[in-house]
């Protein structure tokens, strides 16, 4: 689970420059550079989220699975409606959204285990 949050915040990286430097003018052109910061926002912090979480043991796996589907479907719902332009895509967005909020969620009522 290190390796994957780890993973997945080097991947926020990358999007974010990726995004700043080589998509800038096609994601502008689009109207979509403030779709793809919000993409690298949430995934970003989520994934450092992860990080801790799983750092510091299995105290709260269902929380790390439920922020972790929010990055899937949350950011990259962003992502491909950035790449894309595909607006529709902002439908599934909110999908993403949910499971964030039920992974915080899961930290208010679980038992404090770190």
């Amino acid at each position: 689970m290190i390796r994957i949050a780890a993973a997945l915040c080097f991947l926020a990286v990358a999007l974010g420059a990726f995004g700043a430097h080589w998509l800038k003018a096609p994601l502008e052109a689009r109207q979509m550079i403030d779709v793809w910061k919000t993409a690298v926002l949430y995934h970003f912090i989520h994934a450092v989220v992860l990080f801790v979480l799983a750092y510091f043991g299995n105290a709260n796996r269902g929380a790390w699975w439920l922020l972790f589907a929010g990055i899937i479907v949350f950011s990259g719902s962003l992502y491909l409606m950035g790449l894309t332009g595909v607006r529709w895509l902002g439908a599934i967005t909110p999908l993403g959204g949910l499971c964030f909020l039920a992974g915080w969620a899961w930290l208010v009522v679980s038992p404090a285990k770190l």
